[in-house]
């Protein structure tokens, strides 16, 4: 860790839509532009991962992580009825014009992951004057296509398995509704455990908490105070967004965007299903639009093939900044 040469290394709470949340931007030069990560979920906070993992970027961006609202350190004050897409829109909005003012910048790159692909999105549609470009990876595209497809994956790959306590467990969650299971939280949960079981999650096959809790309890990034934000928030921020946010189609809903937007993503993901991601490259309409395939990784491809995506990460959007075409 190189934490003495940072030039910016800060974290604090800012309040967003009236609630302190939590943010750490780490950079080098003030000079380098901003990538704001976008954590998935909802209720999943990444800052732990970034901050072990991913501070090379920093020789380049100026990175910020956000705890959004409803989890780690913006979990404690959170009103669980102020957890709706619009709000964490707004949020996201709030914050970019936040590092903008404080930064000195007029426009940030956003880097989003599975539910952060959805937040990313819509804010790229919502508010492109303030996104310069936009990376998805574990991209989601049709929220009740996506549930159908990973429960389809599950159901076969545990039925060639022969695990007869693995299909006991999916017949009694039953295929989603809508892309809803019974209860939300108890049987997203199985079916995912499930999935990463088979490879669907991670090529790795590595099971939740392994490859989830420990990093998080393990992590001197976040205080025990933040270890029981997330712990607390992950389930509350599933339970009260899922029935919302699983209802999208972006294929009709949002294609047409006015920054660079890139997906990089898995090719053996079945949890956002790499399947549903050809059709809905194809009907992007942008300045400039790339899919980029990684062979060997599921649904984190920037944790399961790091130095090539941060390779292509760093000659999208360094291109942008020098206005060149890419």
């Amino acid at each position: 860790m190189r934490d003495s040469i940072y030039s910016i290394d800060r974290k604090e709470q800012v309040p967003l839509g009236g609630l302190p949340q939590t943010i750490h931007i780490w950079g080098t030069r003030r000079a380098n532009p901003v990538l704001l990560f976008l954590h998935g979920g909802p209720g999943v906070p990444n800052r732990h991962s970034i901050a072990r993992r991913h501070l090379d970027l920093t020789d380049d961006f100026t990175v910020v992580a956000w705890d959004q609202r409803g989890t780690g350190g913006s979990y404690f004050g959170c009103d669980p009825a102020s957890l709706t897409l619009e709000q964490l829109i707004s949020d996201c909005v709030e914050l970019i014009d936040y590092l903008c003012r404080t930064l000195g910048k007029k426009k940030v790159y956003l880097l989003g992951g599975s539910w952060g692909t959805e937040l990313g999105t819509f804010v790229c549609a919502r508010a492109p004057e303030k996104v310069a470009g936009y990376i998805g990876y574990g991209q989601v595209v049709n929220g009740v296509e996506n549930e159908a497809r990973s429960y389809a994956y599950t159901l076969r790959k545990a039925e060639e398995a022969g695990d007869v306590k693995g299909l006991e467990t999916l017949r009694r969650v039953g295929p989603p509704e809508g892309g809803q299971y019974k209860p939300v939280f108890e049987g997203l949960m199985a079916q995912r455990r499930l999935l990463s079981k088979y490879g669907g999650h991670t090529v790795k096959k590595e099971g939740y908490f392994k490859g989830t809790v420990l990093p998080i309890l393990g992590s001197p990034e976040l205080s025990f105070q933040e270890k029981l934000g997330t712990a607390k928030g992950y389930r509350l921020c599933l339970a009260q967004m899922w029935p919302t946010i699983v209802n999208y189609d972006f294929c009709r809903e949002a294609r047409t965007f006015s920054m660079p937007y890139y997906i990089f993503q898995g090719r053996k993901d079945e949890n956002t299903p790499a399947s549903l991601i050809q059709e809905y490259y194809d009907a992007i309409t942008a300045p400039d639009k790339d899919l980029i395939w990684f062979e060997h990784s599921a649904h984190g491809p920037l944790g399961e093939e790091p130095e090539k995506f941060k390779k292509h990460l760093r000659e999208k959007f360094l291109a942008i900044e020098r206005g060149e075409p890419t």
